[in-house]
């Protein structure tokens, strides 16, 4: 999943993130509105990790999330088939 989707899905994506971070707030996630910078930056500010670890865990979270998107689509798939 890249950045233009989160941001494209981010009402759905909220509570995940939230439950990733749970040091972010609802306002910090309204500010954040899905852009990676400032999840990005909340969470080193939030976590006291430096920028590149903060990046690593968003890529990280990212693609889970794309993966976690795929196996639900592709589980949705076989229901309609069979």
């Amino acid at each position: 999943m890249n950045s233009d989707q989160i941001e494209g899905k981010w009402k759905q994506l909220k509570g995940s993130a939230k439950e990733k971070w749970g040091k972010l707030t609802d306002d910090d996630l309204n500010v954040i509105a899905g852009k990676q910078q400032q999840l990005e930056g909340k969470i080193q500010e939030k976590y006291g990790i430096t920028k590149e670890e903060a990046t690593k865990q968003v890529r990280e979270w990212m693609a889970a999330t794309h993966d976690a998107d795929t196996n639900d689509t592709e589980a949705a798939r076989r229901r309609k088939a069979s």
